[in-house]
Formats: C-alpha cells, sequence, structure tokens
C-alpha cells in the first residue's frame, strides 16, 4: 500500500451503509466494490473496534482485486450500543454475534462473486472462526489476525477464570465494566497504544477517528461479555469443534501479545485440519495489520500469498 493512502479518509468509491439484522437491529457497514473481482472478502475488527481502524488494510486487499465489506459488531463502534451506558463493551451472548455473522453472511454471498474471504481479528478472529464451526458461515478460507481463542495467558486456568466472570455477574450488574479504563470515561489510557503496535501515528488514527466520530468510543467490556467470552472460548478449543472446519486457515500471532493468548492459538492450529500459522514474535504487538511497515507488509504479503495459493 502506497505511503500516500489517506488513513484519515472513507474512500470516494466506498459506501458506507446500514445492514439490518433479521431482529431489527442497525449494524453498520462499508463496502467497497471493484469491477470483476477476483473475490470477495469479509473483514471482522475486533471487541472495541470500528472499521475506520483498517481502512489501509482494505485499500491494500482492493488493490490486489478484492471486493471488501466491513462491519461494526453489534453493540460496538457505529452500531449502537447494548450495555446502560455509551462506553461499555456488553452482549448477552457471543451465540448472538454468531447469527448476526451468518444472516449477513448469507445476504452478502448473494451480492459477490468468486472465492468468499473471512478475514478476523482478534475477538473477529474468533466469531468468524467459531461461525465456521457451527456451519454459520461457508468461507472458502479463513484468515485469522491475532485471534482471541484465548485471554492473555496468566497463572489460573480458563475454567478457573470463567469460574470468577460467573460470580461476578452474580454478585452485580452483569452489563457494568469489568475493570477501570481510565480516570475520564470514553478515553483511553496513555499506555493502552503500547499493548496494539509499535507504531505511534497508526495509533494516533484511531485516536482521530474517535475525535472525529465519537460515536465509535468504547471503553471497557462488561463482566457479560468477559464470562461470555471464556464460555465461547472454552467451547471453540475443543478438539473435536475445531476439527469441523475444514477450510484452509492462516493464523497470524504474535507470543508477545500482552491482550490474547498464543498458546491457545497454538494449540487451535495443532487441533485445525489445514492451519498454516506465523509467529511474528517480538516484532509485532496485538494489531498485526496496524503495525509499523516492516510487519504489516510482510503480513500482507503472506495473507496475499494464502489467498493466491488457495483460490488458485
Amino acid at each position: 500500500m502506497s505511503a500516500a493512502f489517506d488513513r484519515r479518509v472513507i474512500p470516494a468509491e466506498a459506501a458506507e451503509s446500514r445492514w439490518i439484522a433479521p431482529d431489527g437491529q442497525a449494524i453498520r457497514r462499508i463496502d467497497w466494490h471493484r469491477p470483476n473481482p477476483r473475490g470477495a472478502i469479509l473483514f471482522m475488527g475486533g471487541r472495541g473496534d470500528f472499521y475506520e481502524k483498517y481502512l489501509e488494510a482494505l485499500a491494500h486487499w482492493h488493490l490486489q482485486g478484492w471486493t471488501l465489506t466491513a462491519f461494526d459488531w453489534r453493540g460496538q463502534g457505529g452500531s449502537g450500543r447494548l450495555g446502560k451506558d455509551p462506553y461499555t463493551g456488553h452482549i448477552d451472548d457471543y451465540g448472538t454475534w454468531v447469527a448476526d455473522l451468518g444472516a449477513l453472511w448469507s445476504d452478502w454471498s448473494g451480492t459477490v462473486s468468486g472465492p468468499r474471504i473471512a478475514i478476523g481479528h482478534s475477538m473477529g478472529g474468533h466469531l468468524a472462526l467459531r461461525a465456521a464451526a457451527e456451519g454459520a458461515i461457508d468461507p472458502t478460507a479463513l484468515v485469522l489476525c491475532a485471534p482471541m481463542l484465548g485471554l492473555r495467558d496468566g497463572n489460573m486456568p480458563d475454567w478457573l477464570m470463567h469460574g470468577l466472570a460467573r460470580l461476578m455477574c452474580q454478585l452485580g450488574d452483569p452489563a457494568r465494566p469489568a475493570w477501570k479504563w481510565s480516570e475520564k470515561p470514553g478515553q483511553p489510557p496513555d499506555s493502552r497504544g503500547d499493548l496494539l503496535t509499535h507504531d505511534p501515528e497508526r495509533y494516533a488514527d484511531e485516536l482521530w477517528w474517535r475525535d472525529a466520530r465519537p460515536e465509535v468510543v468504547m471503553g471497557p467490556g462488561s463482566w457479560r461479555w468477559v464470562e461470555r467470552a471464556y464460555a465461547s472460548m472454552r467451547w471453540l478449543g475443543q478438539r473435536e469443534v475445531l476439527a469441523r472446519v475444514k477450510q484452509p486457515v492462516l493464523l497470524l500471532a504474535t507470543d508477545q501479545d500482552a491482550l490474547v493468548s498464543y498458546k491457545a492459538s497454538a494449540r487451535a492450529a495443532e487441533r485445525l485440519p489445514r492451519c498454516e500459522v506465523v509467529n511474528f514474535g517480538e516484532r509485532a504487538r496485538h494489531e498485526i495489520l496496524r503495525e509499523a511497515d516492516p510487519v504489516r507488509l510482510e503480513a500482507l504479503a503472506r495473507i496475499d500469498a494464502f489467498l493466491t495459493k488457495v483460490t488458485a
């Protein structure tokens, strides 16, 4: 992608709109079509994300010949909120998101041609993989970037963390924030950028969009989000569940990730029938697609090569 690409402008050829889920929930989306495409990519961001953060990656794939669609998950980004305040990310169950993805995929598939690729970052990677395992989507291939298959490795096993999260939901309002973000609601802590990328300019792009479009601002997840995250990750991590995913999978990750578990990703990769893994190690933080150019361009090149191979 050329350095001249403006990461703070919606491309003129792209169209922003609302897709209405079967239950009436409005989901914000962006579509970037091209004539005679080689296929179509549906991109899914992570928890608290919004699609503006990934315009640069979308532009790269568009230049490679793909038609693009990205969207904000129900309850975050420009798709509204499900909690009791404007900033907390809340969900009743991850199955709600899988149902949204399945319905959107069905509608979207009827409007595009060629191979259909699902690309997901972090929570989006988790949900794309789960949807494929459940048969809610049928992509030609999946690309998972730092997928949320486990939360940051700690000293306690997931079953115990899940139990503690269930207890916290029982002890108070499950929609309340599960962690403190900063002293000023809606404002990220100064250290947040260090968890996401080595590139301060790309991190600054996110802050710029938050100022330009305040509706995308999100803070911590709710206790129910945490509890349902553990429930979904534990289910998806089972050997027999991952064995259902017959599509080729490219998994990009870093064992230095401070937000999601690399061990969980490596374990899932061993259980997936057709999975390639790339570990960027200390060169990358969580947002691999928004890293400094040496890592970002390598990641994109690996995705390009993988997509060429699986669609040949």
